[in-house]
């Protein structure tokens, strides 16, 4: 068995030269004097010029995780634990310590974030090039040169600079107006880009595209991304490292490809074949039974045992900590290898169905 270790989602590099960008350690999000939590005791590391997917089921968490790194949770939502920047050029910002004024310059000028729903973001009665000029005078930048980087991201991502900036946000369609979004929050030039279901209200088409251009982005402008969705498949077409989120809380982070091809959590597992998947047949695709918890009634031990086809009376008793699973793998789950031998996933099926089907056709 691998070793058991606490270290859930912190980056585990052997050669010592990891270099997180952002790192929450204990995060937990409070309602009701702290009857009820949103966010519970999550860790995870982002490295530098890394792009994370956080996915689940809606209401697991994430959106919070995401409020959490830029500590814009609402009120009266009360975050604890410790939230760290680390600089490029070697300083460290306590998050959670700064002041209201450090904080309003820390979220647009350092970490800056894409919301669900562009249309929302933006005021309709102000054009586009408005809220461009906006936020570069609320931060003091030269609203000139300013201007000129807006135009230059408006054209890397496709868009005719000039109609977009002259025009309101209704004239716009939903991906215009989106990918309009994505420029604003990096007029300022960022290092970290935290984007909230950028693509959830778009068309599959329109998803792939945006896909496209923010992996062109990230790698022109060296940005560090987190990228929050519902969506397994999109989100994986670019991440280089996944967490996954059930309950308020991460039951597994991986590289990509050990996530996707050797998970080892039961729902990680469910997840990937209740996803629509062009290599298995319609009938491969199974729902997961039963429901999330709400968060004020988290059930003890594992928080997935009542939906788990695994669980025994270990799972609803103690909360599992992190196993080691692989290289930069860890799973919450005391059954862990159990869940790679037993939950099959429906795409390896659909392979050894191909493989077999060869294999008596040449006979």
């Amino acid at each position: 068995m691998a070793s058991h270790t606490t270290a859930d989602g912190r980056y585990d590099d052997p050669t010592g030269e990891s270099d997180p960008i952002i790192e929450l350690n204990n995060a937990k999000v409070t309602y009701d004097g702290g009857e009820s939590f949103v966010l519970d005791d999550v860790s995870l590391s982002v490295e530098r010029n890394e792009v994370v997917g956080v996915v689940g089921e809606s209401g697991s968490g994430k959106s919070m995780l995401a409020s959490a790194m830029l500590d814009a949770i609402p009120d009266p939502g009360q975050l604890s634990g410790e939230v760290l920047y680390h600089r490029p050029d070697g300083t460290t910002v306590d998050v959670l310590e700064l002041s209201d004024e450090e904080l309003r310059q820390f979220r647009w000028e350092e970490v800056a974030m894409v919301f669900q729903g562009a249309m929302s973001s933006f005021n309709p009665t102000m054009k586009i090039g408005g809220h461009f000029e906006e936020t570069l005078k609320a931060h003091d930048a030269r609203v000139s040169e300013g201007m000129e980087f807006a135009r230059e991201l408006l054209s890397d991502l496709y868009l005719d600079p000039e109609r977009v900036l002259d025009s309101y946000p209704h004239e716009l369609s939903g991906g215009m107006t989106q990918r309009a979004l994505i420029a604003l929050s990096l007029v300022l030039e960022p290092d970290v880009l935290v984007m909230d279901e950028p693509t959830a209200a778009l068309d599959l088409l329109m998803q792939r595209s945006i896909l496209t251009l923010l992996e062109e982005l990230q790698r022109k402008y060296d940005l560090t991304m987190v990228f929050i969705t519902h969506d397994l498949p999109l989100v994986a077409a670019l991440a280089d490292r996944m967490a996954v989120m059930y309950a308020f809380d991460l039951i597994e982070v991986a590289p990509r490809d050990q996530l996707i091809g050797n998970s080892g959590h039961p729902y990680t597992r469910a997840l990937l074949n209740s996803t629509p998947n062009l290599d298995a047949p319609l009938e491969e695709m199974r729902p997961i039974e039963g429901q999330s918890p709400a968060p004020v009634n988290v059930p003890a031990g594992c928080s997935y045992a009542p939906r788990c086809p695994l669980a025994t009376d270990e799972c609803r008793e103690v909360d599992p900590e992190f196993y080691k699973t692989g290289e930069n793998h860890r799973t919450a789950c005391h059954r862990w290898e159990e869940a790679r031998e037993r939950i099959t996933l429906n795409f390896e099926t659909a392979e050894d169905g191909a493989a077999s089907g060869g294999s008596e056709g040449g006979t």
